[in-house]
């Protein structure tokens, strides 16, 4: 059977198309008989509106364009899965595409989506791909996320900072004094600022520091760790830029002979979900991520609906981190506080079952 048109729920409601364009759209006046006759004719008919049409007359692609530094891992995972919640919820679909950690591959992704998106959320670590991606962006709403704070254009950000210094404050408050930082590749905003936490709560405390780096991979975290391990005196504490580097250490570090918690606590950064599952379970700062990807969407979706606003939102909104401790940083014994060493395994070393979450 042909799919019905809009003129066929014209004739059979016995009004003009432009009124059931109006009643379709709930743009424009029509009195409430008409709006009734339209909606039972298109029910009848089983009318859909055409979502090309649709946009040819209203300007709006009812779509959003994504644009990631990669589409691999948990983290890009939860977050696209929260903006999808809040997209399916609000009437969008989206467009994902990844720029490969490169800001002409993000330049180039905008310039593609432009005209097919109402709006744009770039995520960008680089604080000049961030500047492109406002640059290219032309007159379709951007918001930017994980490029640093920037006054003046709408964003969101995470305090990997202040996060970092929680991260170091609980292991020296566990006992630990060997804490070795697992960091991100040099030139990304996040690993950079988290690095600088780390720096700063290590002075503060008065103890020596150690930085393998890393590249946000389980690949880099497992060679850091096994770096770590080989070493003379290895550290008794590791906190790593993210999660799965920190599950990676973790790894090395335990398929070396070294145990976690007893001889190295290790923490991480995210909480991705596969934080609760390893054993033991991972401490980490957690930011939410798919309720991060939930916000950024609907703010987005704000700020399309009040482009053209003489009072633009072009707040830089700041995630804080909160730090979820599990056993992978279970406080240092006794012996480990005073000798600096390892504990010898015995029957009275405790165990910590469950999770603080």
């Amino acid at each position: 059977m042909k799919a019905a048109t809009i003129r066929d729920v014209a004739d059979r409601a016995s009004v003009s198309v432009a009124s059931v364009s109006r009643v379709l759209s709930g743009t424009g006046p029509v009195t409430e008989t008409t709006r009734n006759r339209v909606l039972e004719a298109a029910k009848a008919l089983q009318y859909v509106p055409h979502s090309g049409a649709r946009s040819l007359s209203t300007s709006k692609t009812q779509t959003i364009g994504v644009i990631l530094p990669d589409l691999y891992g948990e983290f890009f995972s939860e977050l696209i899965r929260g903006m999808d919640v809040a997209a399916r919820s609000l009437g969008y679909h989206l467009i994902v595409s990844s720029s490969h950690d490169d800001a002409e591959e993000a330049s180039a992704a905008i310039r593609s989506m432009r005209g097919r998106v109402d709006g744009l959320i770039v995520l960008s670590p680089h604080l000049d791909a961030s500047n492109l991606a406002a640059g290219q962006a032309g007159r379709t709403p951007i918001l930017l996320m994980n490029g640093g704070a920037d006054a003046g254009r709408p964003s969101i950000v995470v305090d990997n900072h202040g996060g970092a210094i929680q991260a170091v404050e609980h292991l020296v408050a566990t006992g630990r004094r060997r804490i070795a930082h697992i960091s991100g590749p040099t030139g990304n905003l996040e690993a950079e600022t988290r690095l600088t936490g780390y720096l700063e709560a290590m002075a503060r405390a008065g103890l020596p520091t150690t930085v393998v780096e890393g590249a946000f991979t389980q690949a880099s975290g497992h060679d850091a760790g096994a770096e770590l391990a080989r070493r003379a005196t290895p550290p008794d504490a590791v906190f790593a830029g993210n999660d799965i580097m920190a599950v990676g250490a973790m790894l090395a570090l335990q398929d070396a002979g070294l145990r976690v918690p007893e001889d190295v606590a290790i923490i991480g950064f995210d909480d991705v979900p596969i934080a609760s599952l390893v054993r033991p379970g991972l401490t980490t700062l957690r930011i939410r991520i798919a309720e991060t990807g939930r916000r950024a969407l609907e703010r987005l979706v704000r700020l399309i609906n009040a482009a053209g606003e003489a009072v633009a939102d072009t707040a830089c909104e700041v995630i804080r981190p909160e730090l979820v401790v599990r056993p992978s940083s279970h406080p240092a014994t006794p012996t480990q506080i005073n000798s600096g060493g390892r504990p010898r395994a015995t029957a009275e070393t405790p165990s910590l079952k469950g999770e603080n979450t």
